[in-house]
């Protein structure tokens, strides 16, 4: 907004000339975000406990998440502001991608608030019924699948996506294309979601991730930096850049609030729609190959969940008696479990992430 308000007046201010660039937009949009969540983070906080919406432990939880009960959540709501702002008045909308994040992250954030409502404040024990959440995730991939299948920016790559460590690497998968979209977007929206069990856990990683990601949206809007690096270039992906910040900004400013001892959780508000949000910036940039990667740590949570589940089940229809793999799923419990302090778990797994990201960037200019 700010872009076609403005830059047709640097001749009247030559300052406005810098809204020409990415890197100072996408820095702007960065600090914007932090500082918004610094100024609705105390009052939110407030809100929300005068209004005694907190959270609840269930009983299956380590013990010591005990002192937890009756924090704020759904302090989502901080991130999903201090994002959509700096986004709006930043960004040029005149290719579709930002509006696709958009799309996602609100989205997947309104159903998450839902959720949050119905646990924390209306008491049902499990939120939102599973399969209305799916449902919900999967008319979001189907829709953004389904625009970038019919409506492409780049026909020549509608349904391709691209192979890490091989030069101008890609696989064409034709219509699976669209189910293929819709299963990254639920599956890390719900990765994110289960990863949100520690105090700063998940707000670090999505920092990480979206950083990753913003380098790649940066690169892959250049021609010069894609040709050299040889991956995809799709022109007008470099104001994803400019989302990426602010999202990393409202992860940055969230995490004041959120560190241990956390003052409040984002709640399903803020999991469900960063990591739809991060999905969908992985298919439109076509590195869902590459999201595994640099989001190996919510890869790792849900496939701890799932053998958890699978073993369980199994075992006890082969031996009669369920048995588990892992002392508690997800991932992050178990470590709790054999004995590391909370914020060792957060803070390793941060490292792990960091280190899964710069790898994720070596798999460029491979010949």
């Amino acid at each position: 907004m700010l872009y076609h308000l403005l830059l047709p007046l640097r001749d009247w201010f030559f300052g406005f000339n810098l809204l020409r660039y990415i890197t100072f937009r996408g820095a702007s949009a960065a600090v914007l975000a932090l500082l918004i969540t610094f100024w609705i983070g105390p009052a939110m906080i407030r809100w929300l406990t005068r209004m005694q919406i907190g959270e609840t432990i269930g009983p299956t939880l380590p013990t010591a998440h005990a002192t937890k009960k009756g924090t704020p959540t759904m302090g989502g709501t901080i991130i999903l502001i201090a994002v959509l702002l700096p986004t709006i008045l930043l960004a040029r909308f005149e290719q579709p991608y930002v509006l696709m994040v958009l799309l996602a992250l609100v989205w997947m954030g309104l159903i998450g608030l839902y959720d949050d409502y119905l646990k924390d404040i209306r008491k049902y024990p499990d939120g939102l019924v599973a399969r209305r959440k799916l449902a919900g995730q999967i008319s979001l991939g189907l829709i953004i699948g389904g625009w970038l299948y019919f409506w492409p920016a780049n026909a020549e790559i509608r349904s391709s996506i691209s192979l890490p460590f091989v030069a101008n690497g890609s696989l064409d998968l034709g219509f699976l294309y669209i189910p293929l979209v819709m299963l990254v977007i639920t599956g890390f929206s719900n990765a994110v979601n289960l990863t949100d069990g520690l105090d700063g856990l998940a707000t670090g990683l999505m920092a990480v991730a979206v950083l990753a990601f913003g380098a790649i949206a940066y690169i892959m809007g250049r021609v010069d930096f894609s040709d050299y690096l040889n991956i995809f270039y799709l022109p007008g992906t470099g104001e994803l850049f400019i989302f990426a910040m602010a999202l990393l900004g409202a992860c940055m400013g969230f995490l004041w609030f959120n560190a241990k001892p956390a003052e409040v959780f984002m709640g399903d508000t803020g999991s469900l729609a960063m990591g739809a949000a991060l999905g969908c910036m992985a298919v439109i940039l076509k590195q869902e190959v590459l999201l595994l990667l640099i989001g190996g740590i919510f890869v790792a949570e849900v496939l701890s969940v799932m053998v958890q589940v699978g073993y369980f089940k199994l075992s006890k229809r082969i031996t009669g008696e369920g048995r588990r793999v892992f002392r508690m799923a997800p991932l992050h419990h178990h470590f709790e479990l054999c004995g590391w302090p909370e914020s060792r778990v957060v803070i390793r797994f941060w490292i792990m992430g960091i280190l899964l990201a710069l790898l994720s960037l070596s798999t460029f200019k491979v010949l």
